[in-house]
């Protein structure tokens, strides 16, 4: 077997490539009290960069509101990236590599950085539950498959 047809597979870089918090009724939220509704939003996506490298990215979007008034309590944004190495892989593999196996490694780093920010906004920590990446990209495929049928 040669070097070029090897099948690879290495984390090159792990990286922050976007991150913001918001807390629009601060200073007033303070003396609110605490209760509030959680809303997370996730997108995951991957891009060719070059030659068997591909950026993976996981976006989070946390969004506490207030329970009586829904007002925003705090907005955090976290954009959480990395580099990976790719090669000499079936597609089908590849592509789950892509949408599960990467999202899932970087999951608990853009967790922190949430749980971090959150805190530094003096709100409670906030650690989100595990997320089942491979559920998602099962059922993303199940509804790509769907969507190919009804155009046909």
């Amino acid at each position: 077997m040669t070097e070029e047809s090897k099948v690879n597979f290495a984390i090159q870089r792990i990286y922050l490539k976007d991150s913001s918090f918001e807390s629009p009724k601060s200073p007033q939220v303070f003396r609110d009290q605490w209760k509030p509704k959680i809303n997370l939003e996730l997108k995951s996506n991957h891009r060719l960069i070059e030659q068997n490298l591909y950026e993976v990215l996981v976006n989070l979007t946390v969004t506490a509101t207030a329970e009586e008034t829904d007002a925003i309590m705090y907005l955090v944004q976290v954009e959480q990236a990395g580099i990976f190495l790719i090669q000499s892989m079936e597609e089908h593999e590849r592509l789950q590599l892509l949408g599960s196996f990467c999202p899932n490694l970087l999951f608990p780093y853009a967790r922190e950085v949430i749980d971090s920010l959150v805190t530094k906004g003096s709100f409670p920590p906030l650690m989100l539950s595990p997320i089942n990446f491979e559920a998602i990209y099962q059922q993303s495929l199940a509804d790509k498959a769907r969507e190919e049928g009804k155009v046909q």
